[in-house]
């Protein structure tokens, strides 16, 4: 007997015994999670060339190969990122239809293909005319797939498909994996910097996608979508998936306001997080500090962030996600208040423990809300709403810091701007009502 917990409404039980399920495949079944949680997390470092952190290596060689200007590419890349979060809802919903497998698979062979089309637009642009508006172009496709298939589809198929193998430990294993991915992330400028020395960007790029392209192959031979679909007759793995998922629609969905409660305080940190790290080094100038203090401050911040994930993460399998969303936006706003008064040294550690721990924070909310209060049948499309959301925020948020540099002379106009808005939300999330049990299982 094994106890499937998918949310307060979603509390099911599936009998293995009943389904002609042996000790063995029990066995199996349980044990290979950890095969899906290496892939999971592998999936989130191979999607760093559609992270913003992997893409911003290369803005320099673009510039100079498109002949492009800086604010030009800048803008190529908000199009791109914004026209992906619009199709990110549909790519959750072929995650519902076709399985993590082949949406793991498929989005890590696609963005391999657009890295190497990213490493022929000067070609490209040259056989069209070689003019700007032709390079523009060019870029905001390639711009748009890394994004759309990177920081989209594979991000979001490796989240929800841990999610689904894993159901009393998500928390735990979501915080594990966030070491590894956290710790990925933060050499991953460097180590694209050092490929980039030795093979040059477009050399950088093919490498890249050679490691794509294998991950691919092996992600369709060993991930599974779910522990279902590892049982050998189909007829009886249809019975195991129509008991094990369950979940609302994403129209009953999108009336909740429980989901939007979580999904605009997720989006104000992917706006303020992104703005913050885009014009770190400005910020930093502007209250009197140095370069090499603005990128000191990722260290700290990465400390925190990656302890409160792992021992948020423990914590929140066995508790409501309503405390840890309060503590989130409050730890926000301590880091805002921070960065408003960033000249003294308590600015400066505010802002580094609050955006540190509120960023832990961010990632336990971001793997267990969406699972926990709606369940897994359409969670796909569900994440993949969210994420859109995310995105569009991340991609508007350094324009918006930008605006408010040009129009005021500093950042503090858009930084209380937030701070309002992470008021509200937190206000708001502690009048929102959100039952919740925690329901234990074996799996």
């Amino acid at each position: 007997m094994s106890n499937v917990s998918c949310g307060p409404e979603f509390h099911l039980i599936i009998d293995y015994d009943s389904a002609g399920i042996g000790t063995h495949r029990r066995f199996f079944l349980r044990r290979y999670g950890w095969v899906i949680w290496i892939f999971s997390t592998l999936g989130f470092l191979f999607s760093v060339p559609g992270q913003t952190m992997g893409m911003a290596v290369f803005t320099d060689y673009l510039i100079d190969a498109l002949t492009l200007s800086r604010t030009e590419l800048s803008i190529a890349y908000l199009v791109g990122t914004l026209l992906s979060a619009l199709c990110l809802p549909r790519a959750g919903r072929l995650f519902d239809q076709h399985g993590g497998r082949i949406m793991m698979a498929g989005s890590s062979v696609l963005l391999a293909l657009m890295l190497l089309y990213i490493t022929q637009v000067p070609n490209l642009q040259e056989l069209v005319g070689g003019s700007v508006a032709a390079g523009w172009c060019l870029i905001l496709l390639g711009y748009f797939g890394v994004r759309f298939l990177g920081q989209g589809v594979l991000t979001s198929a490796s989240r929800n498909i841990l999610l689904i193998w894993f159901v009393k430990r998500r928390g735990l294993v979501s915080g594990l994996r966030g070491i590894f991915v956290s710790l990925g992330f933060a050499l991953a400028p460097l180590l694209i910097a050092m490929l980039i020395a030795t093979r040059g960007w477009q050399g950088a790029l093919w490498a890249m996608a050679s490691g794509l392209l294998l991950f691919g192959i092996l992600s369709w031979i060993f991930v599974r979508s779910s522990p279902e679909s590892s049982v050998v007759s189909s007829k009886k793995r249809t019975e195991l998936e129509e008991t094990s998922q369950q979940g609302q629609t994403l129209a009953e969905v999108k009336r909740s306001s429980l989901f939007w409660l979580y999904a605009s305080s997720l989006s104000i940190h992917a706006l303020f997080g992104t703005a913050l790290t885009f014009h770190i080094v400005s910020i930093f100038e502007q209250a009197g500090r140095s370069s090499a203090e603005a990128f000191a401050y990722f260290l700290p911040a990465a400390v925190c962030s990656t302890a409160v994930n792992l021992i948020g993460g423990y914590w929140a399998d066995t508790r409501p996600l309503k405390p840890f969303l309060i503590a989130m936006l409050g730890s926000f706003l301590f880091g805002a208040g921070g960065l408003v008064m960033l000249e003294a040294n308590a600015g400066y550690w505010s802002l580094a423990i609050g955006f540190g721990c509120g960023g832990g924070l961010w990632g336990v909310i971001s793997n267990l809300a969406f699972v926990r209060y709606f369940g897994t049948r359409h969670l796909g499309e569900v994440s993949g709403l969210n994420t859109a959301l995310t995105v569009s925020a991340s991609a508007v948020g350094p324009a918006v810091f930008s605006l408010g540099l040009d129009g005021w002379g500093s950042y503090h106009v858009p930084i209380y701007v937030c701070m309002l808005v992470l008021t509200g939300l937190l206000v708001w999330a502690s009048v929102q009502p959100a039952p919740e049990s925690v329901h234990q299982s074996s799996r």
